[in-house]
């Protein structure tokens, strides 16, 4: 978010060149990428502009393609203020190449069109391929950088630092629209009343906690609707993992001391909340009340499994973001590590795509800038190397937050412990990145020798199908290259014909094989055609059209894709088809490609355990977009889909076990406890809502 200066709000942010993803096809947005490939030809169609890291970089160039992207800027110097503000390059289809800021931006473009200046080759193909640039001025160069990070996000220029996997963060939150207030994890908008406690640096990490915390302070983290439902204490609390407040087994004050200790615990007063717990447990065992004692030993215990959880947890850093970048083989890690309330709330490991020739001081720089677009800093964030303009980023994020902000690299004691300790695990984690996109590529080059392909694959993708005897039908793809899956470009396809027999495995995959490539098949908007097998996805160095396909079945599935094939007119992608073996054998499948024998690897052969991940993973993921389609049929349908569940048995269902999602996780034997419900019954709401797809 770009927020508004006190002498001029920033200006709205103009839209991005290409289409936007709102405007596509609902079944085409997820092929919408953003992880590019700066060393990746600058223009499609221009050759010419890639260049080598060489002294003689201008000449590899063509005179006539650089003399155009320096006029280009020329004629934006002459209009271009000398205030702060924003520059985009274009290219002649409009795709952003570069977005940067400047103190001063005639002074800064002024630097781009001197033709005989000495500049990198990266952005000598930068300059080849721009053909106008556009200007948005700002109040101040605060405005100017926060501006530049949210555009660099949202359009995703090919010549900029790219923040990869940038999801949100999840939180802790203890409720406050409730009496007894519910502890859950929470995405998103922070807009329901309560407390909130992170970031935390994954959901596991999350979910670790809330199971320790609802063991220590037994607050309750069911819904509110199944609260108000319940007439007796469910499961959790006869598990000694809530304390029963739907049923007033404990009393509002009660209650709300738990919620006291456990917000003072997150809050960062952990030490005090034990201390109270261990009086409280040798008072008890005192006058001889050993069930309460051990009650309080148990919550000491789940507390003190908490902290063991986290690993460091500095003494003198209440509130902190450490950030650490090791760079390696051409690619750059960025770890970052999130102390709140002087406690270690978990880690993660970035991968940024950017040049070779990116320092790491200028890839933790822009890296910084675009990771806290979205989500409030800390008071103070620790660096391993120094930036440029650490003090303007502490500016701005000040200016964002409300708040002051430090950015400082650490020198000694604690603070340069806890950024060595960021450091160490940045190289750890770029080695496992290296030696995995190693094994990736070795297993890619085998499957030439195995497959008889023309080349290794640059993009794998899978498809399968899922069903219940027709019903809630959806297909997917998933998509492998070099780098392992591509999650970004994964696709389901909710099946929208009607002729279909129910159970058709042929007409589905004709369907989605149709809506998937008639896409790519259509020429761009400008007229101009598109050389198949040369089409490229917003990340230049992942092609949008796959190498190889596969498909999940037989010889018979696979003539199948053939003719569909054929009839697109698709001759340049290889097909195979991955049977299962006798009794679904992992191990003992068989390999079907089109004019070859059938083919039969070794179990342990490491080109057959590969296809065994591709085709488990789109299992996986068509399997999770067709449960997911499932229970929003049944919610919006009720249990009276449900062969002999009537109105009568469907309230006292709801009566007993207070929400639909708590009846799908009930065993027979807990729905046979319902009144009104017999075995029989039991046995068919059971596999109502355990029924295998296919």
């Amino acid at each position: 978010m770009v927020h508004d200066s006190p002498e001029r709000p920033t200006p709205p942010l103009p839209q991005p060149r290409r289409p936007a993803k709102s405007d596509l096809p609902q079944d085409d947005r997820a092929l919408q990428t953003g992880d590019v490939d700066p060393e990746s030809s600058a223009a499609d169609e221009d050759d010419e502009a890639r260049l080598p890291d060489t002294e003689d970089a201008v000449e590899a160039v063509a005179e006539g393609t650089l003399a155009i992207g320096h006029t280009a800027i020329e004629n934006a110097v002459r209009l271009a203020p000398t205030s702060p503000g924003v520059y985009r390059m274009l290219n002649a289809v409009n795709d952003v190449l570069y977005v940067g800021k400047a103190k001063n931006v005639k002074k800064r473009l002024s630097s781009y069109a001197r033709a005989n200046a000495p500049l990198p080759a990266r952005i000598l193909r930068m300059i080849a391929a721009t053909t106008q640039v556009e200007i948005i001025s700002t109040t101040t160069e605060t405005e100017a950088l926060l501006l530049e990070a949210n555009l660099i996000k949202q359009l995703r220029p090919r010549f900029n630092v790219q923040l990869r996997d940038d999801k949100s963060f999840p939180y802790i939150l203890i409720t406050g629209d409730h009496w007894a207030p519910q502890i859950l994890k929470h995405r998103g908008a922070q807009s329901r009343p309560g407390r909130y406690f992170g970031p935390f640096a994954s959901a596991g990490a999350v979910n670790r906690t809330i199971t320790a915390l609802q063991r220590a302070f037994l607050i309750r983290s069911c819904t509110d609707g199944f609260f108000e439902s319940r007439t007796r204490p469910c499961l959790l609390y006869q598990i000694k993992r809530c304390s029963g407040p739907c049923t007033h087994e404990i009393d509002f004050p009660g209650y709300s001391e738990l919620v006291r200790e456990a917000t003072e615990f997150l809050s960062g007063r952990s030490h005090a909340v034990k201390e109270l717990l261990a009086a409280e447990m040798e008072k008890a065992s005192g006058e001889l009340e050993f069930e309460t004692a051990a009650l309080y030993r148990d919550r000491l215990a789940a507390l003190s499994a908490i902290q063991s959880q986290q690993g460091i947890n500095p003494r003198t850093v209440e509130e902190a973001d450490v950030f650490a970048i090791h760079q390696d083989g051409g690619y750059s890690c960025v770890e970052v590590f999130f102390f709140r309330t002087g406690q270690n709330w978990g880690n993660r490991a970035y991968f940024p795509k950017a040049e070779k020739t990116f320092t790491p001081e200028e890839v933790l720089s822009s890296f910084l800038a675009q990771f806290y677009d979205d989500k409030p800093p800390p008071k103070l964030i620790l660096l391993s190397h120094e930036i440029e303009e650490s003090g303007l980023l502490a500016d701005a994020l000040s200016v964002k937050a409300g708040y002051k902000v430090e950015v400082s690299v650490p020198k000694r004691g604690e603070k340069k412990e806890l950024v060595g300790h960021a450091l160490t695990n940045a190289r750890e984690a770029l080695g496992r990145k290296l030696a995995d996109t190693a094994t990736q590529s070795r297993l890619l080059e085998a499957m030439v020798t195995t497959l008889g392909l023309p080349h290794a694959p640059k993009r794998i993708e899978v498809y399968d199908n899922s069903h219940i005897q027709g019903t809630n039908a959806v297909g997917a793809m998933i998509v492998a290259g070099p780098d392992g899956f591509m999650k970004n470009q994964y696709r389901k396809f909710n099946i929208k014909s009607e002729g279909l027999t129910p159970g058709d495995d042929y007409g589905m995959m004709r369907e989605v094989l149709e809506r998937r490539f008639k896409r790519l098949l259509k020429p761009p908007e400008d007229g101009t055609a598109k050389a198949k097998g040369n089409d490229k996805a917003d990340d230049d160095s992942f092609p949008q059209w796959p190498d190889l396909v596969i498909i999940d079945g037989g010889r018979g599935q696979l003539n199948a894709v053939g003719e569909i094939f054929q009839t697109l007119g698709l001759t340049q992608v290889s097909l195979m088809a991955v049977a299962k073996g006798p009794e679904r054998d992992a191990g003992r499948e068989t390999l079907f490609m089109p004019d070859r024998e059938a083919i039969k690897l070794e179990p342990r052969d490491p080109v057959l355990y590969f296809i065994q991940r591709l085709r488990d993973e789109a299992h996986r993921f068509v399997i999770g977009s067709h449960r997911k389609l499932r229970k929003k049929d049944i919610r919006e349908a009720g249990l009276q889909e449900i062969p002999g569940i009537g109105p009568s048995r469907k309230r006292a269902l709801l009566h007993h076990f207070g929400t639909l999602k708590e009846i799908e996780r009930a065993s027979i034997a807990d729905l046979g406890k319902v009144p009104g419900v017999s075995a029989e019954s039991a046995r068919k709401i059971f596999e109502f809502f355990h029924a295998q797809p296919g």
